[in-house]
């Protein structure tokens, strides 16, 4: 079984305002990571579009017109929907395009075509809630692939682990009363956005948070993965994992205090394909979030999708 790669050039015209942490630099930099020899058995593929009614698998078609209104017509445009978050002309396309990626990898692994896949898309998707862009985000990709999962396959119990340095308050938003799909969480705070305190654990006790102080490291990670994520994985049997797989935890980060390294993602990857072996028949479907150093983007997410490589 191989591993696939989700991509597309329409990621880097997504464009945000000069100096803005979210940038296409960010995929840029993975792509020379991935020019190395290690990776060249890996599967890439081009994304192709999602239809605009994807969207409404984890958001209302009022959201969807929101965002809608908000993609400007010309070029250099762009427009501020939110504090930090922007759209410009191209955006509409590369959020569809990450959700069609992202679908298409559930596909793939749900279809048993390969073990896993990480999708290298953009703009990142989990602080998106229900009926609000924000954070970066403009749809909750991981939602919208979860609910693909469900709706098309019959998955029944649908686990997402989000490691990305930032709270997925999107995601925990929208699931935040589902008992078949279990939401794990490892982040900094206090940090944007506020959310994510151990005692938020959903109306069905189907949200774990597992918060990080400043200035930890990789011992209190994966002390953090293995007293709180990985045991709520192995209640819930999994039939897929999804990863938000945000990189923004490492120490070179500018955005944050926590202190990882590229083997902690490494190692977390690990620990993930282990439970997908034991209840998941190996499905893995990894998406792209957070990360705004280059150099430690690129370490991280290139060890990431090489611990894949190896299931």
């Amino acid at each position: 079984m191989t591993t696939r790669l989700y991509e597309n050039a329409v990621f880097l015209e997504h464009e945000t305002p000069a100096g803005h942490p979210e940038r296409a630099d960010r995929l840029r930099s993975l792509n020379i990571a991935l020019e190395h020899p290690n990776f060249s058995p890996l599967e890439r593929v081009e994304a192709k579009i999602a239809n605009e009614d994807a969207v409404l698998l984890a958001h209302p078609e009022e959201h969807l017109f929101a965002v809608m209104r908000q993609i400007p017509e010309e070029e250099g445009e762009i427009n501020q929907i939110e504090a930090d978050t922007y759209a410009s002309p191209k955006s509409l396309q590369a959020a569809l395009t990450a959700i069609g990626g992202a679908m298409a990898a559930v596909d793939a692994v749900m279809a048993g075509e390969i073990s896993n896949a990480f999708v290298a898309g953009r703009p990142p998707g989990h602080h998106a809630e229900k009926s609000k862009a924000m954070g970066f985000c403009l749809f909750n990709t991981v939602a919208i692939a979860a609910r693909h999962a469900q709706r098309k396959y019959g998955a029944e119990r649908v686990a997402i682990v989000d490691w990305d340095v930032h709270h997925g308050n999107g995601t925990q938003d929208i699931f935040w009363d589902d008992p078949s799909v279990l939401f794990c969480s490892t982040h900094q705070m206090p940090l944007y956005p506020g959310t994510g305190a151990r005692d938020e654990t959903g109306t069905k006790n189907n949200v774990v948070n597992a918060p990080l102080s400043p200035n930890v490291g990789s011992d209190h990670f994966r002390e953090a993965f293995k007293s709180r994520v990985l045991p709520a994985l192995n209640d819930f049997s999994p039939d897929i994992i999804l990863i938000s797989a945000g990189f923004d935890a490492h120490h070179r980060d500018p955005l944050a205090q926590i202190n990882l390294v590229g083997e902690d993602f490494d190692w977390a990857t690990g620990r993930l394909m282990e439970v997908a072996d034991r209840f998941a028949h190996n499905r893995v479907v990894s998406i792209l979030e957070g990360g705004y150093d280059l150099e430690g983007l690129a370490e991280s997410a290139g060890l990431h999708i090489l611990r894949l490589m190896k299931g």
